[in-house]
């Protein structure tokens, strides 16, 4: 059967948007992405409604980011613990909702349909020591600087009458710690435990909005 040439040319458009489609999501996913800032846990670095461009090279080549890089990363499922569930020497953050077949997967990994992403600053390493005590972090026993806090900022742990937090562990290998800098309005490792590397979805690279602000974030 013969095509006509307004069928042909309408079938070329098709196939041109659905090729330009496929290379957006693949350079989304791979390569970058940008994202506009939702919660103040960040504040004063970041602060709601800034954009800005996230990197998401590491999580192609499976590279650790190194202390004081803010990254994003997928929320876990479990974000309270009661004193009796923590695990000080297993502080990996729980993934228990993961999709299981090849369209949710697509879905929740790919297309970010109902998943929810945590932006936070990597505090802590694999096998590194940390300690929260006297409203400050402690690194194999020696207080970390941290600048980019808000004068008078106090660091400690979630205890109310049900749930605590993790205080006092060693961060497991590939994994990190990650906290706001809004240590008093933030929901973090402190919470939940440490990220695995593979659920590092990408780095914060530049803010790119409001202009006057457009530069590396730190």
């Amino acid at each position: 059967m013969k095509i006509s040439p307004r069928v042909k040319e309408a079938l070329e458009w098709v196939y041109c948007i659905v090729i330009a489609v496929i290379l957006a999501l693949i350079f989304r996913y791979f390569i970058g992405t940008p994202t506009i800032v939702k919660q103040v846990s960040m504040y004063p670095t970041l602060v709601e409604n800034q954009r800005l461009w996230l990197n998401r090279w590491g999580r192609t080549t499976k590279t650790l980011p190194e202390r004081g890089d803010i990254i994003t990363f997928e929320a876990p499922s479990k974000k309270q613990y009661r004193a009796d569930e923590i695990d000080e020497a297993n502080p990996v953050a729980k993934y228990e909702n993961e999709p299981t077949n090849i369209f949710s997967k697509f879905s929740y990994y790919v297309l970010e349909i109902g998943k929810e992403s945590y932006i936070k600053r990597v505090i802590a390493l694999p096998g590194e020591h940390v300690e929260i005590k006297e409203g400050k972090v402690f690194i194999n026993g020696e207080e970390l600087q941290e600048d980019y806090l808000q004068d008078g900022i106090v660091t400690d742990v979630s205890n109310t009458e049900l749930y605590t937090g993790f205080d006092d562990f060693v961060v497991p290998d590939n994994c990190v710690f990650a906290m706001g800098d809004n240590r008093t309005h933030s929901t973090d490792c402190r919470a939940f435990g440490c990220i695995p590397l593979e659920k590092i979805e990408s780095k914060v690279a530049l803010r790119i909005w409001p202009l006057n602000q457009w530069g590396k974030v730190e």
